[in-house]
């Protein structure tokens, strides 16, 4: 019996063991969890940055191309006044010249007529000046009529008329002897054309300049204009430009003119906008890339776009309203440009958005 109760022993403490072992188990069950709402607190607020919705006409970025020009109010295309032969050029492309500098002469058998015709006015008029003044005499003395006095007057008044003609003629046609033409430069610039040489056979009926003189301390950018961005571009819209050149360097200005003709074979219309260029580093016929703001007649709300929020496909902010109150409100966008957007519905100017970490607390309240 004593080995029985021995035998038998262990088997009892382990079948206490067990229900033990169960019961323990069967009192450490997991619980559920109660989930806390997201609360956006006083102090999470203050740590934030935030944006208020203002209202604003909607501006838009269109991105054209164009090309640097002269500006034509500053440059001057100068044609042959009188036929002639070339002899000497005196500049070159891209030189400098002052105004009333020789630019070329040239030998023209027109200047000599002019040269003629003013000698004779001149003498012209001295002879009739002489007739007039003695016809006068003889009518104070009785000896003369009226009407002779009257005849010298006039031929006098011709004379002088045919006098000034001539000299202007000549004055319009500079000349240095009697067959020397000089061609000189109207205005102080840069020689941006020439098309003569020593030699050179011109006439009056040539429909092509001698030289194209151009002050290029302002230029004018031509920009291409399609014609689904006409309506979109206007005088006085504000307009960066950038050259292959100078890719760093923007140069500002506004639309001062937009034409109201259409390119036939490039289907555009041409805008232009002056800028300066003090430092001449704008050169004639450079390419330019040309980003024009163009502001609408619509007025509408417009944010920060660090305040967006992009989630399956539809844009979101966080509006504020009332103390810790903060909610999640879908937005739809009119326009963007480079850190701004215009709201076509979703908030309104004076609401109070979250512009950090709303991605986090996006996510939170969500």
């Amino acid at each position: 019996m004593h080995l029985i109760r021995n035998c038998f022993h262990p088997v009892l403490i382990g079948s206490g063991m067990m229900i033990l072992l169960f019961v323990g188990c069967s009192n450490d069950q997991p619980k559920a969890i109660k989930e806390e709402k997201f609360i956006v607190t006083d102090t999470l607020l203050s740590s934030l940055l935030i944006d208020t919705v203002k209202s604003s006409n909607s501006t838009s970025e269109i991105t054209l191309t164009g090309k640097i020009v002269p500006d034509e109010d500053k440059m001057v295309k100068i044609y042959p006044m009188v036929s002639g032969l070339v002899q000497d050029v005196h500049v070159h492309s891209g030189d400098v010249v002052g105004k009333g500098q020789l630019l070329a002469t040239m030998r023209s058998a027109e200047v000599a007529g002019y040269a003629k015709e003013a000698i004779s006015s001149e003498a012209e008029l001295k002879t009739s000046l002489r007739e007039m003044q003695v016809t006068e005499d003889l009518y104070n003395s009785g000896m003369a009529s009226q009407r002779d006095l009257e005849v010298a007057k006039a031929n006098y008044e011709k004379a002088k008329a045919e006098d000034r003609r001539s000299k202007a003629v000549l004055h319009i046609n500079p000349s240095k002897g009697d067959l020397n033409y000089m061609v000189k430069s109207p205005i102080s610039g840069f020689v941006i054309e020439k098309k003569v040489t020593n030699n050179m056979q011109v006439r009056t009926d040539n429909a092509e300049n001698m030289f194209a003189i151009a002050d290029l301390s302002s230029m004018w950018a031509l920009v291409n204009v399609y014609e689904s961005d006409i309506s979109k571009v206007k005088a006085g819209d504000n307009v960066k430009i950038t050259t292959l050149s100078y890719p760093d360097k923007v140069f500002s200005g506004k639309i001062d003119k937009v034409y109201n003709t259409i390119d036939p074979e490039n289907k555009v219309v041409k805008a232009r906008v002056k800028i300066n260029n003090p430092d001449l580093i704008l050169k004639p016929e450079m390419f330019a890339n040309v980003e024009i703001s163009s502001v609408g007649d619509d007025t509408m709300p417009v944010i920060d776009t660090q305040c967006l929020i992009f989630d399956n496909n539809q844009y979101y902010v966080l509006v504020i309203e009332g103390k810790e109150k903060v909610k999640i409100k879908p937005v739809t966008i009119a326009r963007k440009t480079e850190n701004k957007a215009y709201i076509r519905s979703g908030v309104k100017s004076g609401d109070h958005l979250i512009a950090s970490r709303q991605v986090f607390i996006y996510e939170s309240l969500k």
